[in-house]
């Protein structure tokens, strides 16, 4: 699997591209910037790409416009967006386009090598991956917000979807059955006013109706 990196952060890129490597993946190019970075893309055609959230030079949103310019242009391509804090826009623009293929973890998941290894995979197959730390800030209940709507164990149930299970790891995560789950996921839905669709997508359009309500 061919990898392009953007990250201005010297050893870092080295040390993510020695894990890379030896996990099986080529990287094909490292970026420091946004323009290097889209110009690596359209060079290298990767198989998935890797982002730091903020980068040159004025170390704001740089990282985020250009993996969103990326998407734009290969709107299937895996991103994950790498971020040292919890951002919460930035986490909530990449997932607004519902096409999956993206992640966002904080950097310190990376020394969690098999975790991340992971997720890189999960990421690539089409599924959607975010930082267990994001999702407990992102999810946290507030006055007024439609998660006051659900239950204990609904919301411990959309925690682990937005973390990327799938009804199976659920039900052994929470020691529950899967038709259990399927019934928990329906609720969870309704109570969001999440209508039934084909898209597939239902599981990020859960987390982004909670987002859109901050």
């Amino acid at each position: 699997m061919r990898v392009v990196l953007a990250e201005d952060h010297v050893l870092l890129a080295a040390g993510l591209e020695l894990l890379l490597d030896g996990a099986g993946f080529e990287v094909a190019a490292v970026a420091g910037d946004g323009p290097a970075f889209i110009a690596a893309v359209e060079e290298h055609a990767p198989d998935l790409v890797i982002v730091d959230v903020r980068l040159p030079p004025a170390f704001r949103d740089e990282g985020v416009l250009a993996a969103l310019e990326v998407r734009r242009r290969h709107p299937r391509l895996p991103v994950l967006m790498l971020s040292q804090y919890v951002e919460r826009q930035y986490a909530t623009e990449l997932l607004s386009d519902d096409q999956g293929h993206v992640g966002y973890l904080l950097k310190d998941r990376i020394s969690r090598v098999r975790g991340f290894i992971d997720a890189l995979h999960r990421i690539a197959a089409g599924g959607t991956v975010i930082d267990p730390e994001v999702v407990a800030q992102l999810l946290g209940p507030r006055p007024q917000d439609p998660l006051d709507r659900l239950t204990p164990r609904e919301t411990e149930v959309l925690q682990a979807m937005a973390e990327g299970d799938d009804n199976a790891q659920i039900a052994a995560r929470l020691v529950i059955t899967e038709n259990a789950v399927h019934k928990h996921i329906g609720s969870i839905f309704a109570k969001l006013d999440l209508p039934a669709t084909a898209s597939g997508h239902r599981r990020v359009q859960a987390v982004l109706a909670y987002l859109a309500e901050r």
